[in-house]
């Protein structure tokens, strides 16, 4: 077994090499000691070969190169060519099976995360908190890593030989999308058939009571700042789940839209020869104008469009929105009875007129009045409005008051002495 400290130091000291071979390893799974001495010149152009025999057996007695069994080849160690893919983002591109398995596991740990809240169990919430945790911390280092892969791809086919025919430079694009970016697509869809956003949003849901519980019974700090972070988690991978998706789109699509473009083109033009050949030239391209009219090449396709949480959410709370009914104040309880069984109407009379100029009749009965119920309240201003007593006029514009059960909308009333 490699000592940690020993290899990483030799890691340090012979980076541009490692680094090489890593590149190589995309095509190469082992090495022979010739290639590996060739790539040690390669990054040490100035070494003799005594030095670059030195430094592969320096390579390999500090584990970073290991012998194949039954073979005189050498390979990366997995370990370090994991490591040193994740810094130099020479990612090959991930199973979409491994993802989907990953998501399903999210849910299996959600069951068992609400097992050991019912049943009371610390440890068991903790254990499941945590495996969340690392799966969660797992897709999305995946889907980082997949990222770039396709970044990768996209690149190199983009830069391969043009004269390398269309279909051959885009098979990887082609696989990638149909292997890896539809099977996601499909995974990552908002409805009921997609699992991604549906086991993410149970797990918070879980989460978030669980740590809404904990607060409740008292538990220690550290245990509901475990459940906090696994909450954020959650949150930041749906978050990268769409932005992921979306680019690996935006990436492959173009692409594949370009070879199916050419791929029908080329089907049109090889038709349209045959209808040359059997028919002339003159009934294939019949005259128009007094000129011969060209084909017109034309081909439509469905169009798949997805929404949003967001978007779905609202769709659904307008789907099943049912409007409040606010209740007019005849209809609010049993028969308020006289306005007599409640104030005296003499003493209020002199009070308002002790209050005269009133610039508000409702907004004044609310503030003196308010304890009344609002049936009786409305019965009093709509006979003081018409009371000859005073000189009453109305504003220009309306206004709102709140009294106890309704919100009233209405011109002003003000009242002035005659």
């Amino acid at each position: 077994m490699a000592n940690p400290k020993s290899l990483l130091f030799h890691l340090h000291r012979h980076w541009e090499v490692v680094e090489i071979l890593v590149r190589a390893s995309r095509e190469l799974s082992s090495f022979s000691e010739e290639q590996i001495l060739a790539a040690v010149g390669k990054a040490n152009a100035d070494s003799t070969p005594e030095e670059r025999s030195g430094v592969l057996r320096t390579l390999s007695n500090a584990d970073i190169l290991q012998s194949l069994p039954r073979s005189s080849e050498l390979q990366l160690n997995p370990l370090v060519l994991e490591f040193a893919r994740g810094l130099t983002r020479e990612h090959e591109l991930g199973l979409s099976t491994v993802l989907q398995a990953r998501v399903e596991a999210i849910r299996d740990t959600t069951r068992e995360l609400n097992d050991g809240l019912e049943s009371g169990n610390s440890d068991q919430l903790r254990a499941a908190a945590a495996r969340l945790s690392e799966l969660l911390r797992q897709i999305s280092q995946q889907l980082d890593q997949d990222r770039h892969a396709i970044l990768e791809l996209a690149e190199q086919a983009k830069s391969a030989d043009s004269s390398m025919p269309l279909a051959r430079r885009y098979r990887r694009v082609l696989d990638a999308y149909d292997h890896y970016v539809e099977p996601m697509n499909q995974m990552m869809d908002t409805g009921a058939s997609g699992t991604f956003y549906r086991y993410l949003e149970s797990a918070e849901q879980s989460l978030d009571h669980a740590t809404w519980q904990l607060n409740i019974q008292g538990a220690l700090y550290s245990h509901r700042l475990q459940l906090l972070q696994v909450a954020y988690q959650a949150k930041e991978l749906r978050r990268m789940g769409r932005m992921v998706a979306q680019q690996c789109a935006d990436t492959l699509l173009p692409l594949r839209e370009e070879l199916r473009q050419h791929n029908s083109l080329s089907s049109s033009i090889s038709h349209l020869l045959g209808e040359v050949r059997k028919k002339g030239l003159r009934r294939s391209f019949p005259m128009r104008k007094g000129k011969p009219a060209l084909p017109v090449w034309r081909l439509e396709r469905p169009r798949r469009v997805t929404v949003g949480d967001d978007v779905l959410n609202i769709m659904a709370e307008a789907l099943h929105y049912r409007p409040q009914v606010q209740r007019f104040p005849e209809e609010l309880g049993p028969e308020a009875g006289h306005i007599a069984d409640w104030v005296d109407e003499q003493a209020l009379r002199e009070r308002l007129a002790d209050s005269l100029p009133v610039p508000h009749l409702l907004e004044w009965l609310r503030q003196h009045y308010g304890e009344l119920p609002d049936v009786i309240l409305l019965r009093l201003y709509h006979e003081l409005v018409r009371d000859p007593t005073w000189q009453c006029e109305q504003a220009h514009h309306t206004s709102s008051t709140d009294l106890q059960a309704v919100r009233v909308h209405h011109y002003p009333q003000s009242l002035a002495s005659p």
